[in-house]
């Protein structure tokens, strides 16, 4: 799979612009602050349907406008789709497949992106917020279906919060919360079938993340990940026994199969036992929920920790082993990805990322994406990006594309703003 194509209208700094890509490399450079990220931004969108680098749609609107437009033309081998959003500053956003209106949640179904930003360092940084959506959206990417999910999940737990914050308020107990029950029960149903697929998709990358590890930084560090699942019996949010070396997580056994989305590995035995140990954890910590009004079990305070050399990378790896560590998330994204795809490989994507790597990291990572179809990197200079990744640039001028006219034959340089 290949972007052919990307057009914008009053996107983040772009009233209007249109850029035409190619197969293999394609590199996007320009000064900090001219719009080189906002291209990789708009790209990454239709596959996770957020930005990399804010939580809401509005800021990704020019100044100004209502709305933003966004499309995208790309290319399976003979086969062409036309993607179209339009983010709205405030109300639903629309989307649009060769012109047809869809639902926004199918747009993940045509794209499949794997996006790396200096921003990346805090999923293994931050707190466990950062780690837990990373591994949503790969969810989604993976099986689509997971949006609904996740979504249905969420409102779950704000109605079930909802109430435990009126009950606080009014003093309700015991027998007075019977409504509770009910919204445990979708809580249970829901929150297990997002754990299972947690589970699986830390079993799916625990391979490709040493590998990739093992590549970037020459080294064999060991690294791992595991989810510390708050069902167990703490709270990975509460807690910070996990930045301590001799920290463990908690985890359920898997050994009955994690399951997830698209995998049917699991053993009924699996989604019975987190069942059960949900609502053992729901029934232990019902009057501290009361007392705070927060629920407090649940895959949304659950963490997927990460180790290398059998210490948590949070507190205890250095910058360069952190970045490795970040990289290998997503390089282990692409991979999964990409075996598993019948689209062919995810578009990948690095921004702004040579800059912050020393020579030989620069020159492992080259060698391990300029394999796939379609690598899109941003730069501010361009002699940060190795040879190998210099096959096609595009400059970026305070949002306006400038296509250099040494790599199109017998054409003129194409800027487009209006």
């Amino acid at each position: 799979m290949i972007v052919e194509q990307l057009s914008l209208v009053d996107f983040r700094n772009y009233a209007a612009a249109d850029v035409t890509l190619g197969a293999g490399a394609n590199v996007f450079v320009g000064r900090n602050g001219q719009g080189k990220t906002n291209l990789a931004e708009a790209i990454g969108y239709f596959a996770t349907l957020g930005s990399h680098r804010v939580s809401q749609d509005a800021p990704m609107v020019r100044d100004g406008a209502d709305a933003a437009i966004v499309r995208m033309r790309l290319g399976y081998g003979e086969r062409r789709v036309l993607l179209e959003a339009q983010l709205n500053r405030s109300g639903s956003n629309k989307a649009r497949v060769n012109g047809s209106p869809v639902k926004t949640a199918e747009l993940p179904r045509y794209a499949q992106v794997v996006l790396f930003a200096p921003e990346d360092l805090q999923i293994v940084r931050a707190d466990p917020s950062a780690r837990r959506r990373f591994a949503d959206q790969l969810l989604i990417q993976r099986a689509p279906r997971m949006a609904g999910v996740l979504g249905d999940y969420d409102r779950v737990l704000k109605q079930r919060t909802a109430l435990l914050k009126s009950a606080r308020a009014r003093g309700i107990r015991g027998e007075g919360l019977s409504t509770l029950d009910v919204w445990d029960d979708k809580l249970v149903q829901l929150g297990t079938e997002v754990i299972r697929a947690r589970l699986a998709l830390a079993e799916d990358l625990a391979g490709p993340v040493a590998d990739a590890y093992a590549q970037i930084a020459g080294a064999d560090h060991r690294p791992e990940l595991e989810w510390s699942l708050s069902i167990s019996g703490h709270d990975p949010e509460d807690e910070g026994d996990l930045d301590t070396p001799t920290a463990a997580p908690r985890a359920l056994d898997q050994r009955g199969g994690a399951g997830g989305a698209g995998d049917q590995r699991g053993e009924a035995g699996g989604a019975e036992e987190i069942q059960r140990q949900f609502r053992a954890a729901l029934a232990a910590r019902r009057s501290a929920e009361l007392d705070r009004g927060v629920t407090l079990v649940g895959p949304h305070r659950d963490d997927l920790v990460l180790r290398v050399r059998g210490l948590p990378v949070k507190g205890y790896a250095s910058h360069g082993e952190s970045w490795s560590v970040a990289l290998s998330l997503r390089l282990a994204s692409a991979e999964l990805l990409r075996a598993q795809s019948q689209l062919g490989d995810p578009v990948l994507i690095l921004d702004d990322v040579f800059a912050e790597l020393d020579a030989d990291r620069r020159a492992r990572l080259a060698a391990l994406v300029e394999g796939y179809e379609q690598v899109v990197v941003t730069a501010a200079v361009e002699e940060d990006v190795p040879p190998a990744l210099r096959a096609r640039t595009v400059r970026v001028v305070a949002g306006r594309i400038v296509t250099d006219p040494t790599q199109e034959r017998d054409e003129e340089p194409e800027v487009v703003e209006r």
